[in-house]
């Protein structure tokens, strides 16, 4: 096991998951247990039809303090321990807990997507440090107008969950809410005609829920040295289960991936999202071996 702060010299070890287990021995890899009696969120029909119209109106929600009976502190330290030894955030995927919060959201996407909705393999986990001036990602739409049905309802949804406070010294997000968007779901939804006036912050505390589809503008915004605390955050896409794949392979609701499965994923991550995250090269080249690319 690496000391503390070290960075891993030798990206095999990443295959071993052992490493992971002594690397944050708090959560658990590839341990069925670790879910236990799985309690999933609750969404009446009242509420599911106040998400929805919501997620036409401005494309997104905002439900805070979610009741989750998670503590996401230990998963804000493993996002840490990973990024002290130069290890991409989104390998805490590889822990138990990181999914756990995604399974307890299975009724809220059935509601929003249909039953047969699907997870998509397109996820990221953020650590955004003040200390270095570091920024979110970009201005950007995740899949843009195309990812709508005529009537505004979405095709495809994006889940964002803060594990630390966000705010806008430390790079919470902001976005465009779709009625103040002129391009928005149209087919020049890569021209940019909003007033600033209309762009809305979205700080938030540990536990606070967004969902936004995926043809809202949204960014990560740059930290501030006054900032007392990096910005932590994860998201995860999903997708109706009656329409084309956006990306390959789809993952069935609740499944329990293995290991091997995971590591895979992760690395797919690494390289897809590249463009919008430095990746050094000899981790790329790890990646690569890794999927078989």
């Amino acid at each position: 096991m690496s000391e503390a702060g070290t960075p891993v010299q030798d990206h095999s070890a990443l295959l071993d998951e052992e490493y992971w287990k002594k690397l944050c021995p708090g959560l658990h890899v590839v341990d069925r247990a670790s879910v236990g009696n799985l309690q999933t969120i609750g969404l009446d029909d009242a509420s599911a039809a106040a998400i929805q119209a919501q997620l036409v109106r401005e494309g997104y929600i905002h439900a805070p303090q979610v009741e989750w009976g998670i503590d996401f502190a230990p998963l804000a330290d493993a996002v840490s321990t990973l990024v002290s030894r130069r290890i991409p955030p989104p390998f805490a995927y590889i822990y138990d807990e990181f999914w756990l919060v995604f399974y307890k959201l299975h009724n809220v996407f059935q509601a929003l997507l249909g039953p047969s909705y699907k997870v998509l393999p397109d996820f990221w986990i953020w650590h955004v440090d003040p200390k270095t001036a570091e920024s979110g990602w970009q201005p950007h739409r995740d899949k843009g107008w195309f990812a709508l049905f005529e009537d505004g309802s979405p095709k495809a949804l994006t889940v964002w969950l803060p594990l630390t406070q966000a705010t806008p010294l430390n790079g919470c997000m902001y976005i465009v809410p779709a009625d103040r968007d002129p391009t928005y779901g149209t087919e020049n939804d890569k021209e940019w005609k909003f007033q600033f006036s209309d762009i809305r912050a979205l700080p938030a505390d540990p536990g606070d829920l967004f969902i936004w589809n995926q043809a809202v503008l949204h960014w990560g915004s740059h930290s501030s040295p006054r900032a007392p605390h990096p910005r932590i955050s994860m998201a995860f896409e999903f997708q109706r289960g009656d329409i084309e794949p956006y990306n390959k392979p789809l993952i069935e609701p609740l499944t329990f991936l293995t290991f091997e499965q995971r590591l895979k994923l992760v690395c797919k991550q690494i390289l897809q999202y590249r463009h919008m995250y430095p990746l050094d090269p000899e981790l790329e080249a790890f990646a690569r071996k890794t999927i078989g690319a």
